[in-house]
């Protein structure tokens, strides 16, 4: 590509950029309609956020998007904002925010580009095809450049993909590697077939907690686009207070974002609810990506046994194995999703810091880190619930993603 003139303009407001423009970098897969691999990138996710002021003004996350141009065309963008604080971030950086602090330096505000609230492997460097190189080249020297004029403590990048954090780590930026749990599809008939090619132990185990779970006296639905009524996000609204209250202290998000969500996402959306009386009791809420299904919230009005495992693990796989998803991840921690067919995947995160030698000791940190890690998932993968493969089977589904 010749070399042209880029210009990188940061935005207060997803609003300031067409829908249009922000997309043909965030999801050119979706052009002719179809769906994006990454719901959470898309303009309309962002700027619900933004609408229902879940994000904003009084969150401690302030938008601050950038957007490169050449010749006036939106060629790159990326998703950005100035925190206040490290909650919703699921990539956590408490303990450096005290160390500097204790050092008598203040570490917030930073820069945060990131989902909020959104614990999802995705690109951050979203660019136009053909435009990979030159845009992540720019977004990371904009990023950079805007952090230290305004003499920020750091910068961070986090759930990126890892080609995205090789390239980061390429350009100066520090990569950190974390976990989760993601169930792949091993291209199972049906769930009968995924649980056959788990231990025997680990077999009975999940039927019998699908039996007791199914005990609870009603019935369990997936609901999906026009099936979706305003009433469902009504109950929905009060598992999500419920969950938010005992895990974060306030739920992030507000009650507007899942009206919002219903208006320009519902296409998009899984809602798994378990009703007793045409009442709900439980439910999860999913995002449906082109090859993913992603878990994201999970609340219920009464507790009873294995509930939560089967609105939000077991449905996902069935859903995901009926409609040829890839893979399920279900958001972030939990070594329980491993007797339940979740293995453990790295995600990925960049890191740039200001202070040279706050800087050298946060790469000791992660150096350390990343080696544990990576004994960590090696050591759960062995333990994993699949049983060893014979000649016949091949090898069992590799917890690999495919890069977007």
């Amino acid at each position: 590509m010749d070399e042209i003139a880029l210009e990188v303009t940061a935005l207060a407001s997803l609003g300031d950029i067409a829908a249009a423009d922000w997309d043909a970098c965030a999801c050119p897969e979706a052009a002719g309609g179809g769906r994006p691999i990454d719901p959470f990138t898309t303009h309309r996710f962002l700027a619900a956020l933004e609408r229902s002021g879940s994000v904003g003004p009084g969150t401690g996350w302030q938008p601050h998007h950038l957007v490169v141009r050449a010749a006036g065309q939106a060629v790159a963008a990326m998703p950005l904002y100035l925190k206040s604080h490290s909650q919703g971030e699921y990539i956590f950086d408490f303990s450096w925010a005290e160390a500097w602090e204790r050092a008598g330096r203040r570490y917030y505000p930073k820069l945060q580009s990131a989902v909020p609230f959104t614990p999802v492997t995705g690109r951050r460097f979203l660019t136009k095809p053909g435009w990979e190189t030159p845009g992540c080249a720019a977004l990371i020297r904009a990023m950079v450049e805007i952090a230290a004029d305004n003499r920020l403590s750091s910068a961070h990048v986090t759930f990126c993909t890892a080609e995205e954090a090789a390239a980061g780590a390429a350009q100066g930026l520090m990569a950190r590697v974390s976990q989760q749990f993601h169930w792949v599809n091993g291209g199972y008939a049906d769930f009968d077939a995924f649980l056959a090619r788990l231990s025997s132990r680990k077999r009975k185990a999940i039927r019998k907690e699908r039996a007791a779970a199914r005990d609870f006296g009603g019935t369990i639905r997936r609901l999906s686009g026009a099936a979706i009524e305003p009433r469902h996000w009504d109950a929905f609204w009060t598992f999500y207070q419920d969950t938010g209250s005992r895990k974060w202290g306030r739920p992030y998000l507000t009650r507007a974002f899942f009206d919002i969500l219903h208006e320009t996402m519902r296409d998009d959306v899984l809602l798994v609810l378990a009703e007793r009386e045409g009442r709900p009791v439980a439910g999860a809420l999913n995002l449906v990506g082109r090859d993913t299904l992603f878990g994201r919230y999970w609340g219920a009005l009464e507790d009873h046994p294995f509930l939560h495992f089967e609105c939000c693990y077991y449905q996902a796989i069935d859903h995901a194995i009926v409609h040829g998803l890839a893979r399920v991840e279900a958001g972030a921690q939990g070594e329980h999703k491993l007797a339940r067919g979740y293995l453990p995947s790295q995600t990925h995160s960049l890191h740039w810091i200001a202070d040279p030698s706050f800087r050298a000791a946060v790469a000791r940190f992660l150096e350390a880190e990343a080696q544990a890690v990576g004994q960590e998932i090696e050591v759960l993968s062995d333990y994993g619930p699949f049983r060893k493969a014979a000649p016949q089977d091949g090898p069992p589904a590799r917890n690999t993603r495919p890069e977007h």
